[in-house]
């Protein structure tokens, strides 16, 4: 990720921290080797949300995602010792997806349009996860480019927008 989204997954971070405060809260939490942005984690309860920026292809990310939580890696993968971390008992997933992958004509992108889908199948196949696509209102500059005035705003809404999901 560049600067930019770094300062975004950050901040977003920090506000999910705030405003959900008994759970704990990190950036690029690795299940089966492959970064979560953002995870966050209460007894067996986790919380995964993946800031789809300006990526080719968002299903890939969800199905990855799912796969590797069907298979338990969640489970395996975040026991530092047995004795103290139980399985998850309950996985919400929030994909957050910037105005990238919104259409000019309305409407939003096939490729938000997948990778709902898989998010939505994924779910209802799978008991004790949950999957959300929210609003990321903001429109990523391509590398180089301005950031936008109101991104800590933006970053803000979402948290608050997540936290009352939970």
């Amino acid at each position: 990720m560049g600067t930019f989204a770094t300062a975004v997954q950050n901040r977003l971070c920090d506000m999910l921290a705030e405003r959900c405060v008994s759970y704990k809260w990190e950036t690029e939490r690795r299940i089966a080797g492959t970064p979560v942005d953002i995870a966050g984690r209460r007894s067996a309860e986790w919380v995964l949300v993946e800031l789809e920026w300006r990526r080719a292809d968002p299903a890939d990310n969800t199905a990855k995602l799912f796969r590797h939580l069907a298979e338990g890696a969640l489970d395996r993968d975040n026991v530092s010792d047995a004795s103290d971390t139980p399985d998850a008992d309950r996985v919400a997933v929030f994909q957050a997806f910037t105005s990238y992958y919104d259409l000019t004509s309305g409407g939003v992108s096939a490729k938000r349009e997948n990778a709902e889908f898989v998010g939505r199948v994924a779910s209802g196949a799978l008991d004790r996860f949950t999957y959300t696509p929210i609003e990321f209102e903001l429109e990523p500059p391509k590398r180089g480019g301005e950031r936008p005035d109101d991104w800590r705003a933006v970053a803000d809404a979402t948290a608050r927008t997540i936290a009352s999901d939970l």
